[in-house]
Parts: C-alpha cells; structure tokens; sequence
C-alpha cells in the first residue's frame, strides 16, 4: 500500500465513537480473549503501555505509524481555523468487521480497504485515555515502525487519526503462532528449526541494520503469515523497541518479559542490540527440545539462573541434537554481551546457512510433545508485574511442580527420586504447586484419558489432585510427619533405591527423609508429563505420569533426570492414602 497519507489533524468538534460499517467500536478491557484467528494468549509483557494490545495468537499489537509524526496530537496547520471539520478518512476508506482482538484503551477489528478490497487488521486506539507518556510512547512506535520495512515483520500500512481514535491498519496475519503451527505438524526436526530461527534472526538483523532493538522476542511475537505450509515468520510487537545509534549501549530501562531477559538488563547495566540474541538464543533452545533454558516460579531464582548462564544440555533429549546447534546456543548464550554472538554472523554459522548438510533431519516427536505443554502453560500461567529491581515483589515459594494437562491434571513428586547422574541432588525442600483444579478449569477440556475407568467424576479426579498435592508438599518440605499421615502404614513400593525389591511399610521411607531430604537445599523444577487419572470404582484411584526434573548438581551445573511413576489411592473411613507407588529411574547417589 506503500507510505501512509497525510494524517488529519486532530478535530476540536466533539464527534460520535466511529463504528464504520462493523458497528460500534468496543474499548476499554484490559483482557484479551479467543479471536477468529488462532488463540490470542497474554503474554506477560513488561515497560509497554498498560496492558498492551494482544494481536493474533498472542501478538501484542501496540505499533504506531504516521506520515508527519505519529499521527498523535497533531494540531492544526498554522492559520486554520479553531475549530475544524472532524476528519473521516478511516471510516470513508476502510469497512470494519468483527472484533479479534482488545487491550485496555483499544481493540483490533478486522477490516477491509474499499477501493481494493484488501484485507488488514485495523487496531482502534482510544486516545482520550491516554497520558502524555503514552502519547510518547505511541510516538516512538511510529518512529520505529516507519523504519521497518521487511518480509519476516508485520508491516503498519495506514495511520489515520479521527476525533477521539487513532486507527492504525496493519498486515492481517492469519496464520496464528509459529509455536503454536509446529506442534500441529506431522513432522519437525533440527532442520526445521533452523529455518525459523533464520527467519527471526533476518527479521532482528533489519531491526538493527535500521538502529531498532525490538527488547520483547518471545513466541507469541512470532507469527506465520498465513496457514499455508510454509508461510513466512513475522516477527511482532514493537511496543517495547527503542532505537539506538550504531553499537550504542545504554540504560534504557527494565522492560522485557521474564524467561528472556538478559544478563546485562537484569543486572541493570547499559544494554543495546545484543539483548534480542540473547532472546534468539533461549527461543532456539526451546525450539529443539520444547522447554526453556532458563526456568524457576520463583522470579527471583529465575533471575540468578540468568545472570550466572545456568543452563546446561541435558540427556536424553540433547543427545540426538547436533554439536552445531548446541554451538550456536553457546554463541547466543554468552553472559558478556560483548562476546555475544552478532544477527549477521548467526545467519552465517553453518547450522543456519548450511542446514541441508549439517541440521539433523530426524523427526523430534518428544520435542513436540513438549512443546505442546510449554504452549498450554504459557496461555495459562499469568504472572504480576514485574519488581524493580527485580526480586522485590510476592515471591511464591523456590521449588515447583508444574501441571501441564489441564485435562487431567497432575499428580505425584517422588519421595525417592531417581538421580540423572552422579552427585545428582535428589530431593526438593519446598515447593509450590500449582492448584491442579484451577488448571483443569482454564484447560476446558475432558476429565477423562486411557482405557477403561479413566473417565470418572470430575470431583473424585480433584480429590485425588489434592490429596496428591499435599503429598508433593509433604515430601518437598521434607516433612516425615506429614507424609505418613497421607501414606497407609503398609505402602508397598518399587523404589529405585530398593533396587528392584517390594518394600512395605514407612521405614524404608523414613530413612530418606531423615538422611537425605533434611540435607537437601539446592534447587528443584519438577515438571509433570502426560498424566493420567483413572477412578476405580467409589474408594480407589490411580495416577500415572512422566517425571521430568531439573535440578542442581554436586558441581553446580544444571541437570535433567526422567522418570515414570504410578500412585495408588484408596479411600479409607472418608480419607484417601497412598497404597503404592511404583517408580522407574536409577538409585540415588551415596550420601556425601
């Protein structure tokens, strides 16, 4: 459509809501919600204007443009009169359509341009709540939005201000969520990762060409043009980009979202360009294997992990990954952003450019698999806003147990559990549980999996959740006490430390809990794979799941062990314990 009209000027004669041809304009929530497009999710995003604006599968649209400024709080030219004829451009060029999208102070309707027929996704502004600060910041969205001209970056293509509204027109993305489209995918392998990467690594190298640091790379700000195999990445979101000159660094402000902030930003030191290949570096990782490098419900820890490029490649599932790939990582990865690997010299690293004969082209079905939990937990987890300086805000306890079906919710954290490797710290402190039953009311989806008696009651399932949660927390606290309240006194288990034997009854367990669980204090990340509940009858459940835990080792260095565990549950005069367990794994190291 090439560069925008001439914006009117703001019109001092008061003027109905605009509604074009689509009926009233609907402002002012602060919520987004499920739009004709794929799912727009709530991205915690922070240092843009209020709640942001949330565009197709998450996409935070808050870009501004304008042929003279932004367009924002124009006034009228020398000699013209006080008050002026309201201007009408939008509403005489453009037919709006249904509602796909909306922020606190505007919404994203989808709309088509008259004399061609094209179709856009206009987002309404409602200036008349607007400071002056976010006037500026509209202000700076434009500058930098009319710097940005690429193929893999949502493109603004009118700006036009009417009395009261300013509506920018950009793209209409339709093919939601990159993250979102690869699990939908029959096939995806290193290979294919590479290719994304390439294309947001083209998409941050115009941005830096044109002195722009985006500061918010993130999934949901990666989209696919359209639903077409193959469709391009855009890249989305320039509500918190800030332009720089040439190699400048500077203190720019705390703004980003948590998983992906850099070293230097959360030491609050001066940061430029270098702070988007951190980003690419912790969406690549995620893009091999489904979960981030950098991971802890308390913010606080989440932050230390960063600052000290605590991450590490852990078996098994880093073992089919090429040493390319890990390289590449590194390279992004780097703590001192002067070392950090470049956009221009990422794409020329041979497992981008080189692909065909250096990316792996094996199919990655548990990379999928995963990341199919990491896009459920990102749409439902919500956070608060972030504490300046970081850290100082409600900080929830340091270990976690992360429920990742919403349909079934999740269950156990193995007393005894097995150990990756050698010197591997086995057992959590504490920890935080997300409430199972909130999950499987935001997830929307059915109760029951497996075979036969797996589709029971919703409110025996959330007993059995429960009961399994309070478990968790016994075992994590390290509280024997608590634990032999919830386990029958005659609990048979096959534990890895029992080296293949039936045990029955608490001393076995007791033993671990005095010896091993008191002298724990490193951090543990339990996260819960594949769960399924099964109802047996009035007085008798069972639940099953994969074990995937990240943890500490004796040298400092972060691990991953997996394992497969079962619980038994029978209710006994109105109270449900545990009747057996059943783990997989290997035994915990000796005691140090």
């Amino acid at each position: 459509m090439g560069e925008p009209s001439l914006p009117c000027h703001w019109a001092a004669l008061p003027q109905p809501a605009p509604g074009g041809g689509g009926g009233g304009v609907l402002l002012g929530s602060s919520h987004c919600r499920d739009g004709a497009e794929g799912h727009w999710g709530a991205p915690t995003t922070w240092g843009g204007l209020g709640q942001g604006l949330l565009g197709p599968n998450g996409h935070q649209l808050l870009h501004t443009h304008s042929a003279v400024g932004s367009g924002m709080g124009t006034q009228p030219q020398p000699g013209a009169m006080a008050t002026t004829v309201p201007c009408t451009r939008f509403t005489d060029e453009y037919q709006l359509y249904e509602e796909i999208g909306k922020g606190a102070f505007s919404v994203v309707r989808r709309c088509v341009k008259l004399c061609t027929g094209h179709e856009y996704a206009a987002k309404i502004i409602n200036t008349k709540k607007l400071s002056a600060r976010d006037h500026q910041k509209l202000e700076r969205e434009a500058r930098i939005c009319r710097l940005l001209k690429h193929s893999n970056i949502v493109r603004l293509h009118d700006s036009i201000s009417e009395e009261g509204f300013h509506y920018l027109v950009f793209d209409l993305v339709t093919g939601g969520e990159l993250f979102e489209d690869i699990v939908a995918r029959e096939y995806y392998s290193e290979a294919d990762a590479s290719h994304c990467i390439q294309q947001i690594l083209e998409a941050v190298l115009h941005c830096h060409q044109m002195g722009v640091v985006h500061r918010d790379l993130k999934p949901e700000n990666l989209l696919l043009a359209s639903k077409c195999k193959g469709a391009a990445v855009k890249l989305a979101d320039f509500g918190l980009a800030i332009e720089v000159q040439g190699d400048q660094q500077a203190w720019f402000g705390f703004a980003g979202t948590p998983g992906y902030l850099s070293p230097e930003v959360l030491r609050k030191e001066a940061y430029g360009k270098p702070v988007d290949i951190w980003a690419c570096g912790v969406i690549l990782y995620i893009l091999l294997v489904g979960y981030p490098p950098f991971w802890d419900e308390d913010q606080h820890k989440l932050y230390q992990q960063i600052k000290a490029g605590a991450y590490d490649f852990p078996s098994p599932e880093w073992d089919t990954v090429t040493p390319e790939a890990k390289n590449l990582i590194n390279q992004m990865l780097t703590i001192n952003p002067a070392k950090r690997i470049t956009a221009h010299e990422a794409l020329k690293h041979p497992w981008v450019c080189q692909r065909s004969t250096v990316a792996s082209m094996m199919h990655r079905q548990e990379t999928v698999e995963c990341l199919k939990k990491f896009n459920a937990r990102r749409k439902l987890k919500v956070r608060p806003p972030p504490s300046d300086p970081p850290g100082h805000g409600p900080i929830p306890e340091p270990q976690t147990t992360v429920i990742h079906n919403p349909a079934d919710g999740v269950k156990v954290l193995l007393p005894l559990p097995p150990s990756g490797s050698a010197g591997a710290v086995r057992a959590p402190l504490s920890a935080s549980i997300t409430p199972a039953s909130a999950m499987a009311r935001a997830g929307g989806a059915g109760w029951g999996q497996g075979g036969d008696g797996a589709g029971g009651p919703p409110a025996r399932k959330q007993e059995i959740i429960k009961i399994t949660e309070q478990l968790i927390e016994a075992v994590n606290n390290g509280d024997f006490e608590a634990y032999a309240k919830i386990c029958d006194p005659g609990l048979t288990s096959f534990e890895p430390e029992a080296l293949g034997n039936l045990v029955e009854g608490m001393d076995f367990h007791r033993f671990y809990f005095e010896n091993l669980l008191s002298k724990n204090n490193k951090p543990i990340h339990t996260t819960i794979l594949n769960p399924h509940v099964h109802v047996i009858g009035e007085d008798a459940a069972c639940i099953a799941y994969i074990r995937l835990t990240q943890y500490i080792d004796a040298q400092g260095r972060p691990r991953t062990s997996q394992s497969e565990e079962t619980r038994v549950w029978h209710r006994r005069d109105g109270k449900w314990q545990n009747v057996h367990f059943h783990g997989s794994g290997a035994p915990v190291a000796p005691l140090q």
